[in-house]
C-alpha cells in the first residue's frame, strides 16, 4: 500500500474515533497498523508480461471448489480485498458490473480477502449481492498466491497466462471497466 493510502487509513480511523464506536475506531487502527506490518512482508506486484499460474484448484467461500483449468483461455481479474477496507468498498461494486457485463465474453474474476476470520465474509457479501468468485486467502492459499503490498490489489491475467495489468490502491470506475479492453 503506498504511503498515501496509510496515511489516509491511519487519518480516517483516527477521525472516526471522534465519531464512532471506541471499539470500531479500535478495530480499523489495529487493521490499518496490521495491514502496513504485513506490507513489509509482501511480495511485490507481478510485472506487466510476466506468467502468472493460478493454483490447480481454489476452495470459495461458498464451499465449492473452484478448478482453475476451467478458466483456461480465458482473461482473470485477481482482486486482493477486505470487507473493513474503504478502498475496497467503493472498488468491488465497480468489479462487480464489470463481471456481470463482460463474463460472458470470457472473463472471470476471483476475488481473494485478506480479512482475519473467513465467517467475516459470508455476511458482507450478502448485504453487496456480489456474484462472482470469492476464497478466503487462507495462509496455505497465501503461500501459493502470495498478496503484494497495499490493497486493494488488481492483477489482470490475459487469455495467454500473462499478467496484463497490475496495481495496488483503489481503481476508479473508468479504470475497472477499462479492464474490458483484454478481452
Amino acid at each position: 500500500m503506498n504511503q498515501h493510502r496509510r496515511w489516509q487509513l491511519k487519518g480516517w480511523a483516527a477521525a472516526l474515533a471522534a465519531v464512532a464506536t471506541p471499539t470500531w475506531a479500535q478495530t480499523m487502527a489495529e487493521q490499518a497498523s496490521a495491514l502496513e506490518k504485513k506490507d513489509k512482508k509482501a511480495v511485490p506486484l507481478p510485472k506487466e508480461g510476466s506468467r502468472f499460474s493460478l493454483p490447480p484448484a481454489v476452495e470459495l467461500i461458498d464451499g465449492k471448489t473452484l478448478h482453475t483449468h476451467d478458466w483456461a483461455g480465458k482473461v482473470i481479474v485477481l482482486e486482493y480485498w477486505a470487507t473493513w477496507c474503504p478502498f475496497c468498498a467503493r472498488q468491488m461494486p465497480h468489479v462487480e458490473a464489470l463481471y456481470k457485463k463482460e463474463h460472458g465474453r470470457g472473463l472471470e474474476v476471483l476475488a481473494l480477502s485478506i480479512d482475519k476470520k473467513p465467517t467475516d465474509i459470508p455476511p458482507y457479501l450478502k448485504t453487496k449481492n456480489y456474484t462472482f468468485p470469492v476464497a478466503w486467502l487462507s495462509p496455505a492459499l497465501a503461500k501459493v498466491l502470495p498478496k503484494p503490498a497495499g490493497l486493494p490489489v488488481t492483477i489482470v491475467i490475459g487469455r495467454d497466462g500473462r499478467v496484463k495489468m497490475a496495481d495496488s490502491g483503489e481503481l476508479f470506475a473508468e479504470d475497472i471497466a477499462g479492464i474490458a479492453k483484454y478481452l
